[in-house]
C-alpha cells in the first residue's frame, strides 16, 4: 500500500447501503465468541492459557443511534460482558456495515486491546477479518472491524451436521496456513472457537478476532503456538464428528462421554475419514504420538499445515444429478397395449378420447371454403398484373435510358471521424503520479500513466484522499463535437467510465463537475472504446477509474496507455 496509518485502516465495501438482517448480525458482527446470544466463555483448553479477571468497570452506557468520531453510528448491541460491549454499526462515510468493540478508557484491558487491534491491522492478511480502526477518544476505546454479510459462523454450519471430508480438509488447510502466517508475525489468537471461524459464500474460511478476542477477555498463554494448534485440532474434530472433543458441551455441540478421555473420531462417528481423524488427534494430543497413529504430534500451526499438505488429495464430492421424471404418455397413448394388465383391472381407457373435429360440411364451412377460394383467385390475378407491369416498365426504361427510381448516390453519408487534438491532460485529484500524465497523449502505446501498487485493497488502497478513485482529465482547448473515444488501458479488468463536462464548464476538477455520462461504470477490457449516436458538445472529458485489478500477488495496480478523442471531420 502506498501510505497507511496504524490507527485507521480501511478495507473495500462489503455491505452496500441496505441494512443487514439480524441473523447476519449475530453471525458476523461480533468479533467476540457468542453462544445463544450470550458471550461464550465455554470450555477451551486451559492448560496452556490463563485468563485474568478484569477489575469492575462500568460498560459505556451508549444507545442505538450514538455516533463515534462523527462517522460510526451504533445500531444494535450484540454482546455486553466484562465491562465491554460489542455493536453492529454503520460507517456513514463509506456507507457500509461494521462491527465495533467498546470499553472505557480506564478499563484494565484497554491498553492491551488497543495494542492487539493495531498489531492485527498491520498484518493485512485477507484470511482474517480486518481491523479497520482502533482509537481512544472521549474516555472511550473502540475497535472497528470488518463486517461480512455473506459469511456464516462455523457454529451454524456444524448445527446442520458434520462436514464432508473435502470441506473438513479445506477448513483445517486454510485455518492452519492462516495461523502459520500470523505466528510468523508474532500474533496469536488464543480463542479459535467455532464462532471465530466464518465460511463465506465462495467456500473460503476467514478468522475473526485475531489477538483482539484474547485481549478483550484477558487471556494469555506461555505457549501460544501450542494453544492455537490444539484449537485447530478441536475445530477439525468437531467438523468430522459434530461433537466437542472435551467432556463439557459447548458451541451447540455435545461433549464426549465423561470419564472416557479423548477418543478417536472414528470411534465417535462411523465413516469418518481416517487421515483427517488421525490429523485431529495429532493436533489435540500433544504428549507424543496418538494411539491411532505412529506419526508425531503437531505442536505448532506450521507443523500442522505441513502435515495437511502431506496428506493424499481429498476430492470434492461428485455433484448430485436428479433423475429425469418418468415419461408421461399423451392422451392417445393411455391404453394398456404392450403392458401387463393386473388382475381385476379393466383395459378400458380411464380418459375418453376426444373425437376429431368434423369436416367442413356445414353451411358455415361451405361458405368459408368458397371465400378462401375467391381470395386465392384474386391474389393470383393481382400478382400476374404486377409481374406484367414490371416487365413492361423495364422495357420502357431500357429504351429511354432513364429511371424514376432514386439513385444510391443520393443517400446521405455519415461524417468521417477524426482524432481531435488534445491541448492538456491532468490527473483527477492530482495525487496519483501526476508526473506521468503526459504519457497518455504522447502517441506511444508503450508508455503509460501507471498507479502505485496498492496492497490488499482494490479501491486505491482505500486512502482517504482517493475515495473517489482517480483518472485523467482531458482538455480539448475549446468546445467541440465529440462523437467517440478510444482509450488503451494499461491492463484489463479496471472498473472505469468516461464522462464529459457541460459546454459552459470552466476548469472542472471533481467527478460531480462531469455531468454527461458517455460510458457506464463497469469493468473494462484492454481497450475502452465507444461511438456515440449523436455527438455531444464539450471541452473537458474524464476517464474515471474507481477500482483496480489484482496483480495476482496481493497487490492492485492500473493505469492508461493512450487516449484518443474522436469527432467529425470539419
Amino acid at each position: 500500500m502506498a501510505e497507511r496509518s496504524t490507527a485507521a485502516v480501511d478495507v473495500a465495501d462489503n455491505s452496500g447501503d441496505e441494512p443487514l438482517a439480524a441473523q447476519a448480525a449475530q453471525a458476523t458482527a461480533d468479533g467476540v465468541d457468542t453462544q445463544n446470544g450470550q458471550a461464550a466463555d465455554g470450555p477451551m483448553p486451559d492448560k496452556d492459557g490463563e485468563r485474568s479477571n478484569a477489575a469492575p468497570a462500568a460498560a459505556p452506557e451508549l444507545h442505538s443511534g450514538h455516533k463515534l468520531a462523527r462517522r460510526y453510528r451504533l445500531e444494535e448491541c450484540v454482546t455486553r460482558l466484562d465491562g465491554f460491549s460489542s455493536w453492529r454499526a454503520m460507517d456513514e462515510k463509506l456507507r457500509r456495515a461494521v462491527g465495533v468493540h467498546l470499553l472505557p478508557a480506564d478499563h484494565p484491558r484497554a491498553r492491551s486491546v488497543l495494542a492487539a487491534a493495531r498489531s492485527s491491522a498491520l498484518l493485512g492478511d485477507p484470511r482474517f477479518v480486518q481491523v479497520l480502526d482502533a482509537v481512544e477518544e472521549n474516555d472511550l476505546v473502540y475497535v472497528v472491524h470488518e463486517w461480512l454479510p455473506d459469511a456464516t459462523e462455523l457454529t451454524a454450519v456444524l448445527a446442520a451436521g458434520p462436514l464432508e471430508p473435502h470441506e473438513a480438509y479445506q477448513l483445517v488447510h486454510q485455518v492452519s496456513q492462516a495461523m502459520t502466517a500470523a505466528h510468523r508475525e508474532g500474533l496469536a489468537h488464543l480463542r479459535l472457537t467455532p464462532s471465530a471461524i466464518l465460511r463465506t459464500s465462495s467456500g473460503q474460511y476467514r478468522i475473526r478476532g485475531l489477538a483482539v478476542n484474547a485481549a478483550l477477555r484477558g487471556i494469555t498463554s506461555e505457549t501460544p503456538q501450542r494453544a492455537d494448534t490444539e484449537a485447530i485440532g478441536a475445530l477439525l474434530y468437531a467438523a468430522l464428528t459434530q461433537r466437542w472433543p472435551y467432556e463439557s458441551d459447548a458451541y451447540g455441540l455435545t461433549g464426549l462421554p465423561k470419564g472416557v478421555g479423548l477418543i478417536a473420531p472414528d470411534q465417535v462417528r462411523a465413516g469418518v475419514h481416517r487421515g483427517l481423524g488421525e490429523l485431529a488427534m495429532r493436533a489435540l494430543a500433544n504428549d507424543g504420538a496418538t494411539a491411532s497413529s505412529q506419526e508425531p504430534a503437531c505442536t505448532t500451526p506450521e507443523e500442522l499445515a505441513k502435515a495437511v499438505a502431506a496428506m493424499p488429495r481429498i476430492r470434492p464430492p461428485e455433484p448430485a444429478f436428479t433423475a429425469p421424471p418418468e415419461y408421461q404418455q399423451t392422451t392417445y397413448q393411455q391404453g394398456s397395449y404392450g403392458r401387463p394388465v393386473p388382475a381385476g383391472v379393466t383395459t378400458v381407457q380411464s380418459r375418453p378420447v376426444a373425437p376429431p373435429p368434423p369436416p367442413l360440411q356445414s353451411r358455415t364451412g361451405r361458405a368459408l371454403k368458397w371465400g378462401v377460394a375467391a381470395l386465392l383467385i384474386a391474389a393470383l390475378g393481382l400478382g400476374s398484373w404486377q409481374l406484367a407491369d414490371t416487365l413492361l416498365g423495364r422495357g420502357t426504361q431500357g429504351e429511354s435510358g432513364s429511371s424514376n427510381q432514386p439513385k444510391n448516390n443520393d443517400a446521405p453519408k455519415a461524417p468521417e471521424l477524426v482524432t481531435l487534438p488534445i491541448k492538456h491532460v491532468s490527473v483527477l485529484g492530482n495525487s496519483v503520479k501526476p508526473d506521468l500524465v503526459g504519457k497518455t497523449v504522447d502517441n506511444d502505446p508503450g508508455s503509460a500513466w501507471v498507479t502505485p501498487r496498492y496492497v490488499n485493497y482494490a479501491t486505491f488502497g482505500n486512502l482517504e484522499e482517493e475515495n473517489d478513485g482517480s483518472g485523467i482529465i482531458v482538455d480539448l482547448g475549446t468546445v467541440k463535437n465529440v462523437s467517440g473515444i478510444d482509450v488503451n488501458m494499461y491492463v484489463a479488468g479496471q472498473t472505469a467510465e468516461v464522462r464529459a463536462a457541460a459546454p459552459d464548464a470552466a476548469a472542472p476538477a471533481a467527478i460531480r463537475d462531469f455531468t454527461q455520462q458517455i460510458t457506464k461504470l463497469a469493468r473494462t477490457d484492454q481497450r475502452l472504446q465507444t461511438t456515440l449516436e449523436a455527438p455531444i458538445h464539450t471541452r473537458y472529458l474524464l476517464i474515471h477509474i474507481s477500482e483496480l485489478p489484482s496483480d495476482g500477488t496481493g497487490g492492485y495496480r492500473g493505469g492508461i496507455n493512450e487516449i484518443k478523442v474522436l469527432g467529425p471531420d470539419s
